[in-house]
This record gives structure tokens, C-alpha cells and sequence, in this order.
């Protein structure tokens, strides 16, 4: 029987993979509705806002003639019981007459958890933990924030095969180091975060938007753009100011900000937030300004700058997860924005697990978290 239940449980899992990218910052959930062996439906959370895992496989069961009285509910997360965009799932799961709940594991937020409580109370068997490693891993980033109100940390670069972020004289199609496949996985991988944090050195050099632009997909929640500015050197004209799809906010030091009081407010006039954080060898400090957007509801952060700030978060064990795209250039002489110099500087060596290795065309995509997922 334990057998069976995870053969359920990975069904399950596969289900709520399918999810994600689009229901964030909700975890991705699937679940299965199983009698005498047979699957009577299948659903999984499809999009933010839209029904939860458990009223899509219900509904599925009733679509295809089946009753799902007396049958075992498989699903990947603790059915919530709060009402929030819809209704609780733990009583929509009590009112189908399920004979048992197969969860893989609980829900650690004060919000949405307890919805096992109620079900165990309506008499329903209940049995918790099946592929519960393999759950957590599928939804690390939530699991971080829940537990911890931290956000979970992506680093994400393109670089040529010796090591260099961007060219000294780009060639006439472009700037890009990646090509157009890759850049639209990053598209892709921006729109599964809230906020996406950037140094000010590449707002200068580059100029970027920091949008979400998927082709024939629109974006309801664009990520908040977030630039480290601890002197306050943001132009006028850049694009996070002048190009308004997405929220901006500016990063800089309590001294800053009470030196440059008059500038602080006319940012926020003109509708960018300022957040000041204290000084770290001379900078923003980055644990604090991690630590304020996850108070903020911030869940996942996605890091696109230069080698310093980058090597620095992996340098203060800040980082979680990397993304690494790796264009077949050599760069040479005419390379710059060199990875390999502030990497080379860690003390310590970062081990990388779960390692992933996607190709995009001629790119490569190498992928991988930081430590332990579970830790």
C-alpha cells in the first residue's frame, strides 16, 4: 500500500510541476482522487487566483461521471482552510466524503495551514508525509519564506566560455552575450519572482528594464525592480524610471538618505520607492535589504547584475539557487565584466547540487542550488 501511495504522490507531484512559472508566489500543488486502483481525477493549481489543486481534481472527477465518495485524495501540500480568492479546500474535501487524505506534507503557513486539523475532525483517515522531500524541493522557495521570512535567492548570468558578462564593443546585432532562446528563459525565470535586484553600475552601463516580456503572455504582476544605490546616482532617464510597467524601488543608506533628503523625496513623488537600509563596507547592506523584501511578501529574488554583486552574495552565503548561460564565445580582448577574477577571490568553495543542464539553441544552461534544499 505505502508503495502505491507514492506511485499516487509522484503522479501527483508531476501534476503540480506543471504550475509553476504560473501561480507564484502560491506553491505549485497537485492531486490525484484514486478508488480500487483507478484514477478518477487529476488537477493541479494552474494559475495564481485560479482554483486550487484539489477543487480542479474534484471537478475533474464529476466531469468524468465519477463520484469521489469513498476514495483516496492524494495531494502534494496540506489542503488550506482559509477563504482567501476561493473558498477552503479541506471542507470542499470533507464535502466530497473522501475515506482518505494522502498529503506529502503540512503547510507551514499560519494563513493557509490547518486544513489537516478539520479533515481529521470530519473523521476522514489522514496520512502525512509521502514524498515529502520531494514536495518541499518542488516548492523550496515558498517553504524558505514560510519558515523562515527570508526570500529565496536566485544569481543569474550569461557569460562567454572564457568568463566575460558583456563585450567592450558589441557587435552590430546586439549586445547580448546569451542568444534569443536563452534570453527568453530568463523571461520566463523573471516572471516566476517577485522582485529582481540589480546594482547600480549596470543600471549605468546597461540601461535595462528589468521587465517581464514573454511573447503572447501578459504579465498581471510584473516583479518589483530593485537597484542597490547607496549615493543615490539613479538618472532621471533611465528605463526604470521612465519605462512604467513594472514598480521601481531604489536601495540606499540611512546616511545617504539624510544627506539627500530633498532627492529621497522626489523619487518618491515621482512614484519610486526608496528603502534605506544600514552601510556595509560602503555599500547597502544586502542581508538587510533581503530581509526587508521578504517582510514584504517577497518569496523569490532574482539577482541580474555584475560580477561584484554577485560574487558578494554568494560571498555572504546569501544565494540559494544559480542560473549560468553560457553563450560558445570567446570573448578575449574584447570581453569585460570578467566572472572569473571576483569568484576566484571566495574563501570558501560553493558546492552546487541538484545541477540541471538545459540547452537553448547553441547556449548552455547549467542550474543548481546552493546547499541543502531542505536545510
Amino acid at each position: 500500500m505505502q508503495q502505491n501511495h507514492e506511485s499516487y504522490m509522484r503522479r501527483a507531484l508531476e501534476l503540480a510541476a506543471r504550475g509553476l512559472g504560473e501561480v507564484e508566489p502560491n506553491p505549485a500543488v497537485g492531486c490525484v482522487v484514486v478508488r480500487d486502483g483507478h484514477i478518477l481525477g487529476e488537477g493541479w493549481h494552474k494559475k495564481f487566483g485560479g482554483p486550487h489543486a484539489e477543487i480542479e481534481a474534484l471537478a475533474d472527477c464529476r466531469a468524468k461521471g465519477h463520484d469521489p465518495g469513498g476514495a483516496t485524495l492524494y495531494v502534494t501540500l496540506e489542503p488550506c482552510c482559509h477563504t482567501g480568492k476561493m473558498g477552503p479546500c479541506s471542507r470542499a474535501v470533507i464535502a466530497a466524503g473522501v475515506a482518505q487524505v494522502v498529503i506529502a506534507s503540512g503547510d507551514p503557513t499560519r494563513l493557509a495551514g490547518g486544513g489537516m486539523k478539520e479533515i481529521v475532525a470530519a473523521g476522514i483517515d489522514v496520512q502525512v508525509g509521502v514524498c515529502r522531500d520531494e514536495a518541499e524541493a518542488l516548492n523550496a522557495p515558498f517553504y524558505k519564506h514560510a519558515r523562515t521570512g527570508q526570500p529565496w535567492v536566485i544569481l543569474k548570468w550569461a557569460q562567454s566560455i572564457d568568463g566575460k558578462l558583456a563585450w567592450k564593443n558589441p557587435p552590430a546585432e546586439g549586445p547580448w552575450i546569451s542568444n534569443a532562446q536563452s534570453r527568453q528563459d530568463v523571461h520566463r525565470l523573471r516572471k516566476r519572482v517577485q522582485a529582481i535586484v540589480t546594482g547600480i553600475s549596470t543600471v549605468l552601463a546597461d540601461n535595462p528594464k528589468l521587465t517581464v516580456r514573454i511573447d503572447g503572455d501578459a504579465v498581471e504582476r510584473p516583479p518589483l525592480r530593485v537597484v542597490l544605490d547607496s549615493h543615490l546616482r539613479l538618472p532621471w532617464d533611465c528605463r526604470l524610471i521612465t519605462v512604467p510597467e513594472a514598480p521601481t524601488m531604489i536601495v540606499t543608506t540611512q546616511h545617504t538618505a539624510q544627506v539627500e533628503f530633498q532627492q529621497v523625496e522626489k523619487f518618491r513623488n515621482a512614484g519610486v520607492e526608496v528603502l534605506t537600509v544600514r552601510e556595509t563596507d560602503n555599500r547597502c547592506d544586502l542581508a538587510e535589504t533581503l530581509a526587508a523584501l521578504g517582510q514584504r511578501g517577497v518569496q523569490q529574488v532574482l539577482i541580474e547584475a555584475g560580477p561584484t554583486l554577485l560574487a558578494e552574495f554568494l560571498r555572504q552565503n546569501l544565494a540559494d539557487e544559480v542560473r549560468i548561460y553560457i553563450a560558445p564565445l570567446l570573448l578575449g580582448a574584447n570581453g569585460h565584466a570578467d566572472i572569473s577574477e571576483p569568484l576566484a577571490a571566495l574563501a570558501a568553495a560553493c558546492k552546487l547540487n541538484g545541477v540541471q543542464v538545459h540547452n537553448f539553441g547553441v547556449d548552455v544552461c547549467f542550474s543548481a542550488h546552493i546547499g541543502s534544499l531542505l536545510d
